[in-house]
């Protein structure tokens, strides 16, 4: 198994996961290759659900300002001119 990058993206680690459920869901793996492809999947899992929070909390500090949440309209166009 070639090394893997030590954070990777979300996409990265997204087509990885559904690569492994394709090849889970062919019913061609043996009992050993699929707990093995189920534990790929949960780290894998993990890792996606990591890098969201992250992405969340960017977001969070993003939107914040003097410690306070700005709240807008997600659809919101600048009404400015």
């Amino acid at each position: 198994m070639p090394a893997k990058k030590k954070n990777p993206d979300l996409e990265s680690s997204l087509t990885e996961l559904e690569a492994l459920v394709t090849r889970m869901e062919s019913g061609e793996l043996t009992l050993e290759e699929s707990l093995k492809a189920f534990e790929e999947g949960i780290k894998l899992t993990r890792e996606c659900q990591q890098r969201l929070t992250q992405a969340e909390q960017q977001v969070q500090a993003l939107i914040e300002q003097n410690g306070q949440p700005v709240l807008t309209d997600f659809n919101a166009t600048d009404d400015a001119g």
